[in-house]
């Protein structure tokens, strides 16, 4: 049976389609299902034929992926990306929530300046966006921010791109973000010790004369913070973490029970600073590290230290990526490679289990950020296998250092309370159900 509806371009096309016998992902294990999903609002068409069902037998529904970091770059840095492709991008890669990074134009810090990034957000976001607020007025570490005002409409505080210098302003930010309920998200980087530095210290730069990032720059700060967390009590969160000596502290202060976690990015767990080549696009902060952070990485996502993957979507222009390692801005897009990525490598090797990705993926950074769960939706493809290419990103971005990666795991849809945000239009080739 088929249902099919003939519109003038633009129309809107409100259609429900059943998946039938989809393997459903739920409380850590796959059973067979059905799941309906409406086609219509911001899906646009001409002439379209949709089945009535679809029998995705051969496909896996998994919860909403959820990113607590991410950059979307509007307001301020349009020409970068904005609310509307990255959360297509986003989308496209199986997310349905991303917490959007407040090192904008104007720095979300007060209501009025974070207004503007709400009201973008209401505007032209397809999956949940949750702004950050800033810690320090301008991210410039002077004068906290409006944190009371701000707390209602943010998902935490961070000055991410930039560290907390001092640790007075960090501990009174503490004490604050714990007075209102709310998490501080730190970007830890002694600014001190970071001499020009670009790459990681490592045997790349020294081998090739570029100006090299100590792994102390990351984690004397995250010391610091963590003797102020035994002190205040505060919820803290450590982003992108990259160096052994990080693991290191994490798991022990973990050990301590500190009210702290943690994340890391795909890129720290499959590169090191031996696959670099003089190219932008391998190039982000923190740098790709030693091949013994790489493992330390591996074995705090085994052991629980490190508790979820964010992606550091950080979009750039062509001409911004295209300076080499020295002069290329740093940051790199992930959004829509995440899944495959640690599908590929992590899990059909079987460093991780599946269950352990979902933790990492949706699970954890919806119980730490308190995101509610019922985000969503995604359909995957877990047999498709295929090249990453960023010809065929929706983000704005193209830099990644995975181009040409073989990657198995396809995104075919992403739904929002039961509403595709987006799909592949391959999807509805598929066999008619009976």
């Amino acid at each position: 049976m088929v249902f099919y509806q003939k519109l003038e371009e633009r129309e809107a096309i409100v259609v429900t389609v059943v998946l039938k016998g989809a393997q459903v992902f739920h409380r850590g294990a796959f059973s067979g299902g059905d799941v309906s999903v409406s086609f219509g609002d911001r899906v646009f068409c001409k002439d379209i034929v949709f089945p009535s069902s679809l029998n995705v037998s051969s496909f896996a529904i998994l919860p909403g992926f959820v990113d607590v970091h991410v950059h979307l770059r509007e307001p301020g840095f349009s020409y970068k990306e904005t609310i509307r492709t990255g959360s297509l991008a986003a989308a496209h890669g199986g997310y349905t929530a991303v917490g959007a990074m407040p090192n904008l134009n104007p720095v979300p810090d007060s209501m009025e300046t974070l207004q503007m990034e709400l009201d973008a957000i209401e505007k032209d976001a397809v999956i949940r966006v949750l702004p950050y607020g800033a810690i320090t007025k301008g991210e410039q570490g002077g004068e906290l921010a409006d944190l009371d005002a701000m707390a209602p409409y943010v998902v935490a505080f961070s000055d991410d791109g930039k560290g907390v210098q001092d640790r007075d302003m960090m501990r009174r930010a503490m004490l604050e973000a714990k007075r209102l309920g709310k998490l501080i998200v730190a970007h830890c980087e002694d600014n001190s010790l970071l001499r020009g530095g670009y790459i990681h210290d490592g045997a790349y730069a020294r081998a090739h004369g570029h100006r090299g990032i100590c792994s102390e720059s990351e984690w004397r700060p995250i010391q610091r913070d963590l003797e102020l967390v035994r002190e205040t009590g505060c919820g803290y969160h450590v982003c992108h973490i990259s160096t052994k000596e990080s693991v290191a502290l994490i798991r022990k202060a973990k050990a301590e029970g500190l009210n702290v976690t943690c994340e890391t990015a795909p890129h720290y767990l499959l590169l090191d600073d031996s696959c670099l080549q003089e190219d932008g696009r391998f190039k982000m902060n923190p740098p790709l590290r030693d091949k013994a952070d790489r493992e330390a990485l591996l074995e705090g996502l085994a052991d629980g230290t490190i508790d979820m993957i964010a992606t550091d979507h950080a979009p750039h222009s062509a001409e911004e990526k295209g300076g080499g390692l020295e002069k290329s801005a740093m940051g790199i897009v992930g959004l829509e490679t995440a899944f495959p990525l640690l599908y590929t490598y992590l899990v059909k090797p079987g460093v991780i289990s599946f269950a352990r990705l979902m933790e990492l993926l949706h699970d954890a950074p919806c119980r730490r950020f308190g995101i509610a769960p019922a985000t969503g939706f995604t359909v995957f493809d877990l047999n498709r296998t295929y090249p990453i290419d960023p010809a065929e990103f929706l983000s704005m971005g193209r830099a990644t250092p995975f181009a040409g990666w073989s990657v198995q795991g396809r995104c075919l849809l992403t739904a929002m309370e039961g509403r595709a945000v987006w799909y592949d239009k391959t999807l509805l080739e598929g066999e008619d159900a009976e």
